[in-house]
């Protein structure tokens, strides 16, 4: 059989065993890897050059920085004050979610911190102004997955390697409005369905958390990601190499502990983005992304290529992560099919891939479903609510958001900015 074959079935196995046994994706991954190193006679030293230092250097760093500002408290007192200042108009409290959301999310941390946080003022906002928790969720954690592809985030980062690595270039941009279009659609109809437009709680009852003053160790804190931002656009500094100096010197500050610094750092997610990495650099060695790219390039026309890409890749979400499994997986494969189709853009079939896979993650059995679920029962208000019912609720939403973005990927309206 050939060994690109064979790269590319033990991949699927790999995914697979991840969700079955909860395991981490990128552990199995290396250890895969191993053993299609003594199928194929790759030498270690092959093996371990896919393990991507530059990629580990800049998810560390970014990661490192951003556990300092949340340790801090720093984004937690900021949010509160906007809370504060423009929650008592009621009718703004899904646009305040919203962006909440994507800010949180695209100036460092990426989906899966803005997500949390996301989750933790939903459930208090809610109960303040009769708002569905988890249309306050939908409509909060849509807008982190607009946010989560701007340049100094994980994903961003890693979108921009991939895409590089094919000579494309110039994908950021385009795929961060494509995304940002429809979370704003994907909000108004989750704010339809749960009728929040019949909200008409009294201003006057709300009673909102008021933040304490700023410390001078949180000003601090914001100034990093000032600071970064400023290296990153202005500088030209490298975003990892800038997230450890930046954090570094807040450290010397004393703004939190190493100890704290260090326990907030994503290990898992860097383990799986790297560990994913190494595997597929065998992978596409053996040429087992070529198989892939063509095999799905052969049932496509310019017509369906990026549906069929962003449903492949929605259905791999729901089984997966997008960050560490999907995209590493299926990016790759985009020079190929663009190529082989013809008349369809690479920046057509990122955008939807990057943004299926994200909403897929309302799944139960994905990270964003399971932060909504166990947020609500934590709560003493909404512990109450039918656990199985909202289970079957999520999943349907997640459903319906990868077969409405596929289908509206059939217009072609995500190649209009290329």
């Amino acid at each position: 059989m050939n060994i690109g074959l064979v790269a590319l079935i033990v991949l699927f196995i790999v995914i697979v065993l991840g969700f079955w046994k909860k395991m981490n994706v990128g552990l199995l991954a290396i250890s895969a890897t191993v053993i299609l190193g003594f199928i194929a006679d790759i030498s270690a030293k092959e093996i371990i050059k896919g393990f991507s230092g530059s990629m580990f250097m800049t998810l560390l760093g970014i990661m490192f920085l951003f556990s300092v500002v949340q340790k801090s408290g720093a984004l937690e007192n900021l949010m509160k004050r906007v809370v504060g200042k423009l929650g008592r108009f009621v009718w703004f409290i899904p646009i305040l979610m919203y962006l909440t959301g994507y800010v949180i999310s695209a100036v460092g941390p990426g989906c899966v911190p803005a997500l949390v946080l996301v989750a933790a003022i939903s459930i208090p906002i809610a109960k303040q102004t009769g708002y569905n928790p988890i249309m306050l969720m939908l409509i909060g954690d849509s807008a982190t997955y607009a946010g989560r592809f701007t340049a100094i985030t994980p994903e961003g980062v890693l979108v921009t390697q991939l895409m590089g690595d094919q000579g494309i270039t110039g994908v950021l941009m385009p795929l961060v409005i494509n995304a940002t279009v429809v979370t704003i659609v994907l909000s108004i109809i989750f704010y339809v369905a749960y009728k929040g437009y019949k909200v008409k709680t009294d201003v006057n009852k709300i009673v909102l958390t008021k933040a304490e003053p700023f410390t001078l160790k949180q000003y601090f804190a914001l100034g990093g990601i000032v600071a970064l931002v400023v290296g990153i656009l202005v500088l030209n500094i490298n975003v990892g190499l800038a997230g450890f100096l930046i954090a570094s010197v807040l450290l010397l500050f004393n703004v939190v502990t190493e100890k704290e610094a260090l326990s907030g750092i994503g290990w898992n997610t860097i383990i799986l983005v790297c560990g994913v990495g190494v595997l597929m650099n065998v992978v596409i060695s053996t040429g087992g992304i070529t198989i892939l790219a063509n095999a799905l390039s052969s049932i496509m026309v310019p017509f369906t290529a990026a549906s069929i890409t962003g449903l492949t890749a929605g259905i791999m979400s729901w089984f997966s992560s997008t960050l560490g499994v999907v995209l590493p997986t299926l990016l790759p494969t985009i020079g190929t099919i663009v190529e082989n189709v013809g008349g369809v853009s690479a920046v057509e079939i990122l955008s939807v891939v990057a943004i299926t896979s994200s909403f897929a993650g309302f799944s139960p059995a994905s990270t964003v479903g399971a932060i909504m679920m166990s947020s609500c029962a934590s709560d003493e208000k909404y512990k109450e609510m039918d656990q199985s019912k909202m289970f079957m609720e999520l999943f349907l939403w997640s459903v319906f958001c990868v077969i409405f973005i596929t289908v509206i990927a059939l217009t072609g309206v995500f190649g209009i900015i290329a």
